[in-house]
């Protein structure tokens, strides 16, 4: 899906408490001219059906500023967010070309019911999501893991998992995306009872003995 945001240039001087008021979510754009950024507002209405939208790091978004002539792609790098409120406080973007090389965070989808939970198995999911490397114009929305052949007892370790062509995944290889597992076994009241009989007898024994 494609994403395009219009923001403004901030108005030097002026405050981000003031711009709220007015609507307005203050913003800044990295990455389009070496460390320089640019200082922008969009508006809340705007940036909340963004982020309805797009994910951070993950979805590639046409930001336009027209009062400067200037337009590309660029990812959601950070979102700052009232902490009870909720309410957007200030966003940053952070362009890109579209073949750059991005390292990004794609969360995991598990398709399917597995084999293994027909006989009363649990699918733990240990993972879910990933830190990958692909093209800008080429991240995917999510990791897909089809578990219908996953027994009781599966494991699939990371290095295992299959992705799309031209995406590298940057966590540890050896670890373990899902395990299929017999749910724990509830201890009863009898069995309860003989191990306080065990420990009493113990006891007694000790006392015996002495």
């Amino acid at each position: 899906m494609n994403i395009t945001v219009e923001c403004k240039t901030r108005p030097e001087g002026s405050k981000p408490r003031a711009l709220r008021r007015e609507g307005l979510i203050p913003a800044a754009l990295y990455g389009h001219d070496g460390a320089n950024s640019i200082s922008l507002t969009i508006p809340a209405k705007e940036a909340q059906i963004l982020l309805r939208n797009a994910a951070i790091n993950n979805t590639l978004v046409d930001v336009k500023i027209p009062d400067i002539s200037w337009q590309g792609k660029a990812l959601i790098r950070e979102v700052q967010a009232h902490p009870w409120k909720r309410t957007l406080n200030h966003l940053s973007f952070f362009t890109v070309s579209a073949k750059q090389q991005v390292e990004i965070v794609v969360p995991v989808v598990l398709l399917g019911k597995a084999a293994g939970s027909k006989e009363g198995g649990i699918v733990e999911q240990i993972m879910t999501e990933l830190n990958i490397l692909c093209a800008a114009d080429s991240i995917p929305e999510s990791i897909e893991i089809d578990v219908t052949n996953f027994e009781i007892g599966s494991l699939l370790h990371l290095g295992e998992v299959v992705v799309p062509e031209g995406v590298t995944i940057l966590d540890d290889p050896e670890r373990t995306v899902i395990s299929v597992v017999l749910p724990a076994k509830p201890v009863t009241e009898t069995e309860e009872m003989g191990v306080t009989e065990v420990i009493e007898q113990s006891a007694e024994s000790v006392i015996a003995s002495e």
